[in-house]
């Protein structure tokens, strides 16, 4: 697999960068990086897989899915008996009793479990009225040694044998007996669920247009593909006219303010002197300040408008190679489905896992009720943070293995001189990727999940502690995640970058960051233009796909008579439309982001001068301060080359004509 270095790399500097510089060739000879960190990554799955083994050897996946009784049986199966329990109610054939009723549902943890045939659906205020719903539903809901004549005399309590009065009307809800008037939300919930008013025809809305849903949602990829080979050329017209828009706005509404406090101060000394209000003296003044902060800005922001437009520029050029980059490698805007298809089934996996995980308990006889129990045995309240860190660690490798092949790609393109020679580089950058760099993509995406697990306990405190009268606390823990949340989007950027790096010089992570660290600071004001112009076009993009089609699907569904309510379609289609619109694009924006580091690392390395030429296409060349040079010399090059092509060819004719000549 080309791995030769069994060490990690990961260093804060380097001593011979300078030297790296000079022999300077991306994409070319590279060795395995971050070694360690890929150990540590194959033996935390190694124990993934140790947790998975142990929840389906231990694990009733049934008693979550179906619920149980006191006894331990599964509701609505045929059950075995358990080992080391002897209980005569225990190992119960069930599969005519698929419900759980509680003997007290106001008290469900303290009262007995059993498996009914049906719910009760009217209130049961006395015993003879349980009897009776069992003799007219065959339903007991009474212990299941208790004949239906023995009912009465058999007594009530929430231990039973029979359950305590009134008994609430139920519905079921997870196979579990809800009373319909319990003030929780799940009744709620259900309750919506069975309004036929509402949910019922929405459901039926989206089930009888669900063959129009699906051809918007490829109209709506269709679109997104012309959209994605259109921005480039509306993106230039796009960023101009919002940064006219921005300047103009800002001085219309500038010049308003101090017109307005012109107006004022004209109409408050216009008055006698003692017809004048405080408050209207007040207002003259906060029109004053408006203004001058007003007017502060608009200059501050017309400076910047002046120093970014060469920015600008450059952004707008960079969209237009990136259109390039995708006639060359067409499948880069698929790279999000295979991801999406990776998470899936992980997340499949994960979830299996973690209901098996949920019933791994030992069953055990509690002494003072006689009922069964499931204990966690001590490794499992482990094994719970190990699964759920397995959850955003490979989730995130996951997102990080394709950022590494969409920057491999982009930088084979961007670094191959003859574009015309570029072949496979999302395979060659997927090969990469396997063959040397899973490592620094591990150690990546375990930064991340450093500062999202904080993140997620910290909103879980906050959850907890929501209705407390504490602000103080609150306002603490809110600023606390929304630092975590910038540091984690921080991160996320940064790694990409990081990524880049790797893909074009091959070193590890903690070099390839501090590199990419040190390019983007020195680059701040075209950073600034990327993100902030840049996702601004491609934000727009997005709403254009939506508009598009949600304006084709009102067309369609307005004049629909199956529908009750049309709106819903419409609302599922522009959800969909948008997500797959964002999918697309954000491609496009990491590809955008690529060239960017890639121009800055091809202006750090290279100065144009003979036998170091610039790798970067004669668009970008102009925001080079040594371009019309650098021109002449790429010129050269490509004249050299020919020339030496052309040379080549001649001898091997002449080669040609006198072995003819010989043979002869």
């Amino acid at each position: 697999m080309g791995c030769c270095q069994a060490c990690c790399k990961c260093c804060p500097g380097n001593k011979r960068d300078e030297e790296e510089d000079e022999r300077w060739q991306p994409l070319m000879d590279r060795s395995c990086t971050d070694v360690i960190a890929l150990v540590i990554f194959i033996l935390f799955w190694i124990g993934m897989f140790f947790i998975a083994a142990y929840s389906i050897a231990g694990g009733n996946a049934y008693r979550l899915a179906y619920g149980t009784d006191s006894y331990g049986n599964v509701c609505g199966m045929k059950n075995d008996k358990i080992a080391d329990i002897n209980l005569k109610s225990a190992g119960l054939d069930m599969t005519g009793r698929p419900y759980v009723f509680f003997m007290d549902i106001t008290s469900p943890k303290d009262a007995l479990e059993i498996c009914v045939q049906k719910c009760p659906d009217k209130d049961l205020n006395n015993i003879q009225e349980i009897q009776d719903f069992a003799k007219n539903t065959s339903s007991s809901l009474c212990e299941y040694d208790i004949k239906q004549a023995d009912i009465v005399p058999a007594g009530q309590s929430h231990l039973g044998p029979c359950p305590n009065t009134p008994v609430k009307a139920s519905t079921s809800f997870l196979n579990r007996c809800v009373p319909k008037d319990a003030p929780d939300f799940l009744v709620k919930f259900m309750a919506i669920l069975n309004s036929y008013d509402i949910f019922y025809k929405v459901l039926s809305d989206v089930f009888q247009a669900r063959a129009e849903i699906a051809g918007m949602c490829i109209l709506a990829v269709v679109i997104a593909l012309l959209m994605v080979a259109l921005i480039r050329f509306v993106a230039g017209v796009v960023m101009w006219i919002f940064m006219a828009i921005v300047a103009v706005a800002s001085i219309i509404g500038t010049a308003l303010l101090w017109w307005t406090y012109a107006t004022k101060r004209q109409e408050y000394y216009a008055l006698p002197e003692n017809e004048r209000l405080d408050e209207n003296g007040d207002d003259v003044t906060a029109f004053l300040v408006y203004s001058i902060i007003a007017t502060i800005a608009t200059v501050v922001l017309l400076i910047i408008l002046v120093v970014m437009r060469k920015r600008v520029k450059l952004v707008v050029a960079l969209f237009h190679e990136a259109g390039k980059v995708f006639m060359h490698t067409p499948f880069l805007v698929l790279q999000p489905l295979w991801t999406f298809i990776a998470l899936a089934l992980f997340f499949i996996y994960w979830t299996a896992v973690l209901v098996f995980l949920a019933t791994a308990g030992e069953p055990t006889v509690d002494t003072s009720t006689g009922w069964v129990t499931y204990q966690d045995p001590e490794p499992v309240r482990y094994m719970w943070w190990y699964h759920v860190v397995g959850l955003l660690w490979t989730s995130e490798f996951f997102l990080a293995c394709q950022q590494m092949v969409i920057a491999g790609a982009v930088t084979q393109v961007y670094f191959t001189r003859d574009k015309k020679q570029v072949s496979s580089p999302i395979l060659k950058a997927t090969g990469r990727l396997i063959s040397y760099h899973l490592g620094s993509v591990a150690i990546g995406s375990f930064i991340i999940v450093l500062v999202k697990i904080p993140r997620l306990i910290l909103t879980y405190i906050q959850a907890k502690l929501k209705d407390k009268e504490n602000q103080c606390v609150q306002f603490t823990l809110k600023c606390c995640i929304c630092c975590l949340w910038c540091l984690e989007n921080c991160l996320k950027y940064l790694n990409y970058n990081a990524y880049t790096v790797i893909a074009i010089e091959g070193t590890s992570f903690c070099t390839a960051a501090r590199r990419a660290f040190l390019a983007l600071v020195s680059n701040a004001l075209r950073v600034v233009a990327i993100n902030s112009v840049g996702d601004f076009v491609l934000f727009l993009g997005k709403l254009g796909v939506v508009a598009i089609v949600g304006a084709i699907s009102l067309i369609i569904f307005r004049t629909d008579t199956r529908l009750h309510y049309y709106a819903v379609p419409i609302l599922v289609i522009c959800v969909f439309a948008f997500f797959i619109a964002h999918c697309f694009l954000s491609v496009y924006e990491m590809v955008v982001d690529t060239l960017l580091l890639c121009f800055c690392e091809d202006c750090r390395i290279n100065d144009g001068s003979p036998g170091r030429e610039y790798y970067m296409d004669k668009s970008l060349l102009e925001f080079v301060e040594n371009s019309s040079e650098a021109l002449k010399n790429l010129d050269k090059k490509k004249k050299k080359e020919a020339a030496n092509a052309n040379e080549h060819v001649e001898l091997r004719e002449t080669t040609n004509s006198s072995n003819k000549a010989d043979y002869v």
